[in-house]
């Protein structure tokens, strides 16, 4: 049903996650992050609890693994499910149910953590890995590149529909909250919109933004 990536870039020290899917407006429950913390993509049948809770249990300072651990077996829906967790120190885990669809792929080393379901054959997930390491520029550029070399290798075996990009560096507010809700071409759009976004006016009003 859905491709999603989650990096931490080492320089900055900024969280990004980015997805994409045959559905609409993918960017309202699939990927979550907060500064300093770390960063969460929610899907298949997805639960946006896990989200909630286990940016709370980042917070209280459990890991990766924990995370997943404590999300997933208190759910008796997981096996429909699909998850990755990234913490605060770049430590990944991720869990895919037994009852998901499709191809399925999931890819976790520290600092990336990559996820795919109902996609249209295994190549997805690499693809989209070798993508992210090639790429060059700023965190969102990068996360684009991953979505971009998903889709060209089969992506979201539905087509997509929709795509989110969302980076999180050291204030309570994301830098970067990137939505294309439903589009014939998602990930064009969501690239003219993060132009936009990183050039401009808009950029200037955000670098005015009051900051902690």
């Amino acid at each position: 049903m859905t491709f999603s990536i989650l990096a931490l870039d080492r320089t900055t020290g900024a969280f990004g996650v980015a997805t994409a899917t045959g559905g609409p407006a993918v960017g309202s429950l699939v990927p979550h992050a907060r500064a300093r913390l770390g960063a969460i993509a929610t899907q298949g049948f997805t639960n946006p609890l896990y989200a909630h809770d286990g940016l709370a249990a980042l917070e209280a300072g459990q890991g990766a693994e924990a995370v997943v651990y404590a999300l997933t077996t208190a759910d008796p829906g997981r096996n429909k499910r699909q998850l990755i967790v990234m913490d605060r120190t770049g430590q990944t885990a991720g869990w895919s149910g037994p009852e998901l669809t499709g191809a399925v792929g999931l890819h976790l080393e520290p600092d990336l953590a990559i996820a795919g379901n109902l996609l249209a054959d295994e190549s997805v997930v690499p693809a989209m890995a070798e993508a992210f390491a090639r790429a060059t520029g700023s965190l969102e550029l990068r996360l684009l590149a991953a979505l971009t070399a998903a889709d060209i290798a089969g992506g979201d075996a539905r087509g997509i529909q929709s795509a989110a990009i969302k980076i999180v560096t050291d204030q309570p507010y994301p830098l970067i909250d990137a939505r294309i809700d439903f589009s014939l071409i998602p990930l064009d759009d969501l690239s003219t919109l993060l132009e936009k976004l990183r050039t401009g006016p808009y950029a200037d009003f955000v670098a005015d933004l009051p900051r902690r």
